[in-house]
């Protein structure tokens, strides 16, 4: 089992509304919603107990008709952080416990990553601990939909952007700089996948936002504003895609077969 010795729990928040894709949590995938397919993967990866955090009684009803459990949360949370936060109060867990946050839209996700992160928080003494993955494309290090991370000594974060960080200064000022990244630069793709003490997730519920959240849109660079640890592992296997969008939904149909 992944996650043997380390205890955890996973929530899963799935929120109904979504610009490009509604009703994203029950997108059928091989006669199962996607935040069943995720819960089944999340089971594999050894957590003691897995929620499905919801803001919609559809939801709520299509995760109870396949035994998972699942609460109804409120509607006007700003992100899922929060929801989680709000998973923590209700079920009264202790400010030890050790939530990871799996994403509703990734039915592929490696169950022993989910354990990995676990273990990660446990074992480095953070506040947080998530996912990142080396950058070896000049198009994913300047596509700033694609966020960056880059980390202190100790593997904690320093800092989380869309921007091309760490940038090369030297290197991309040749001519034909920006065809290639230099050898060896420390460029990572951050992977949304989180751990977090749930005595944290009551501490980031009265944390103010921070303005660098707000020019990036990155709901993380509040608990470095604040001075939080979010100590981050470094995967050699890149996790496989979600579901974002229409033809993403296509894409991962297709890969689950027709119900």
């Amino acid at each position: 089992m992944p996650g043997e010795g380390i205890k955890f729990k996973v929530v899963i928040p799935a929120r109904y509304a979504s610009t490009r894709l509604p009703a994203k949590p029950l997108l059928d995938l091989g006669g199962k919603p996607m935040v069943a397919r995720v819960a089944e993967r999340a089971a594999l990866s050894g957590a003691q107990e897995i929620w499905v955090a919801t803001d919609h009684p559809d939801v709520q009803a299509a995760a109870a008709q396949h035994g998972l459990s699942v609460l109804l949360t409120r509607t006007d949370h700003p992100s899922g952080t929060d929801r989680l936060a709000e998973v923590a109060e209700q079920l009264g867990w202790k400010d030890e416990t050790i939530i990871v946050n799996v994403q509703g839209d990734e039915p592929l996700i490696d169950p022993a990553l989910i354990a990995q992160t676990a273990q990660q928080l446990a074992m480095s003494g953070a506040d947080i601990a998530t996912v990142a993955h080396p950058i070896n494309s000049v198009a994913d290090f300047f596509n700033p939909n694609i966020v960056k991370v880059v980390c202190k000594a100790d593997g904690d974060a320093l800092y989380f952007s869309r921007a091309s960080i760490p940038y090369a200064r030297d290197h991309f000022a040749r001519k034909t700089g920006k065809e290639s990244l230099p050898p060896g630069i420390p460029a990572y793709r951050h992977i949304g996948l989180y751990a977090y003490r749930a005595r944290f997730l009551r501490a980031y519920t009265r944390l103010t936002p921070s303005p660098l959240e707000g020019f990036e849109a990155l709901e993380q660079l509040r608990a470095l504003w604040h001075g939080f640890r979010v100590s981050v592992i470094i995967s050699n296997h890149l996790p496989m895609p979600g579901v974002d969008t229409p033809e993403d939904a296509a894409h991962m149909q297709a890969c689950f077969g027709k119900s």
